[in-house]
């Protein structure tokens, strides 16, 4: 295992992203949120986006993972072996992609998308998936880990403040592969689902609305609130 990747473990990874449209969407602007999120205590950056992976890169000492979305249905994370070389070229220490069994952009099949880019890169790689098949196949596949980023079905900002993180596929994965660094993605939007993500097996944990989505936070206490 790679030593960054096992540097990771039990460890807080922050994603730090903005939707189109908002106030925050702007690379300085993440980048300022990624250090001072490094400076609490995060041991790696999520980030989206060439500029932003570039502008995290230069402000902060621990990993980024980058990716790259394009479009929002289908497969729209790292969609393409093009996409995950830019975010390895920008400064990606960790490239995440979907591992969705859907059409890709260049038509490539995720098998071979991830041998395109071991044979022109040596940038790690990370599985975003949606179910149990989607982890086999990553894992078949030779990425170096794997998440449930995808397994909520819906978009971070789209989740409720009620909703909790997918604890039973974490713990199928984790009791399927063993070996390998499981990480759980979506919806932790408390210390204690950090916490229940952890005792389930997860190798790391990202948490990312719950800390640098203002607009969500804001709405999730103008609804508690109305309650």
């Amino acid at each position: 295992m790679h030593s960054l990747i096992e540097n990771l473990k039990g460890k807080l990874i922050v994603s730090c992203q903005a939707y189109i449209g908002e106030p925050l969407r702007h690379p300085e602007t993440m980048a300022q949120m990624a250090r001072a999120c490094e400076l609490g205590g995060a041991s790696a950056i999520r980030a989206q986006g060439l500029a932003d992976i570039a502008a995290i890169k230069g402000r902060v000492e621990i990993p980024v993972i980058g990716l790259w979305k394009e479009g929002h249905k289908g497969v729209y994370i790292t969609p393409s072996v093009r996409h995950a070389l830019a975010c390895a070229a920008s400064g990606a220490d960790i490239v995440a992609l979907d591992a969705t069994d859907g059409k890709r952009l260049d038509g490539r099949t995720f098998e071979e998308t991830i041998d395109a880019i071991r044979a022109q890169s040596d940038v790690l790689l990370m599985a975003d998936c949606a179910t149990i098949d989607d982890m086999r196949r990553a894992v078949h596949a030779g990425c170096d880990m794997v998440s449930t980023t995808l397994s909520h079905g819906c978009a971070a900002i789209e989740c409720s403040a009620g909703d909790g993180p997918d604890l039973p596929l974490l713990k199928q994965a984790v009791a399927e592969f063993p070996h390998v660094p499981v990480v759980c993605e979506g919806r932790v939007h408390t210390p204690r689902d950090a916490n229940d993500a952890l005792e389930a097996g997860a190798w790391s944990v990202v948490v990312g609305t719950a800390i640098t989505h203002p607009t969500s936070l804001t709405s999730w206490f103008c609804a508690g609130m109305q309650s």
